[in-house]
């Protein structure tokens, strides 16, 4: 974790915080391939789970929304990795980064899809990934969506495709800032095209 909060352990949870352990480490997360740890050696959480066993009550619901966005969406895998993947470049969070590198490279991302997303300049031939990108793009930037903006993405992406997406960037924005107000980064020995510079936002 970090200097600003405890790992907790298996050992130490109380009944509310063991309840949101056993979610995660439990959960859909936890099913099929993992493309990174939930957990360390210890038993703790990594990331943003760890953070959430401190306020069980928030990280319970926290934690749900996350399943349910992660897996229950009309989104593809490649579309919500990509906006992810913008999320963790526009806020600098490494840890996101770091995680959802790995699994958008199980979703089909490229070296030069994901190189141009640590850059803030993703492109897609594909209609409903140019159009989520632009999207999100537009959330990240200003959080404002404009007429013409709203159109354009409209005329590609469903409704429940633009609330699907504009929930996934402010479920990861949340994480991305729990994260930097709690200094909870990557692995010892790991490095991310976002290491050594953090945006001020």
């Amino acid at each position: 974790m970090s200097d600003r909060l405890a790992r907790l352990t298996p050992d130490q949870l109380d009944e509310a915080q063991r309840a949101v352990y056993d979610s995660i480490a439990g959960g859909d997360r936890a099913k099929g391939v993992q493309h990174f740890p939930l957990a360390a050696d210890d038993g703790s959480l990594n990331g943003p789970f760890g953070i959430m066993l401190h306020a069980p009550g928030v990280g319970a619901v926290l934690s749900e929304l996350g399943a349910t966005i992660r897996f229950r969406t009309d989104l593809t895998l490649r579309v919500r990795e990509i906006v992810i993947l913008q999320v963790a470049q526009a806020l600098g969070s490494e840890f996101e980064w770091w995680a959802h590198e790995r699994v958008g490279r199980a979703a089909g991302l490229t070296d030069e899809e994901l190189m141009l997303l640590s850059l803030g300049s993703f492109r897609s031939d594909d209609p409903v990934e140019a159009a989520a990108a632009a999207f999100c793009a537009n959330l990240l930037s200003s959080s404002v969506v404009t007429d013409d903006e709203f159109a354009s993405a409209s005329a590609v992406l469903s409704a429940q495709q633009l609330i699907d997406l504009t929930v996934l960037v402010g479920y990861y924005r949340t994480l991305a800032q729990l994260m930097a107000v709690f200094d909870v980064g990557i692995p010892a020995g790991e490095t991310t095209p976002l290491s050594g510079h953090r945006h001020p936002h």
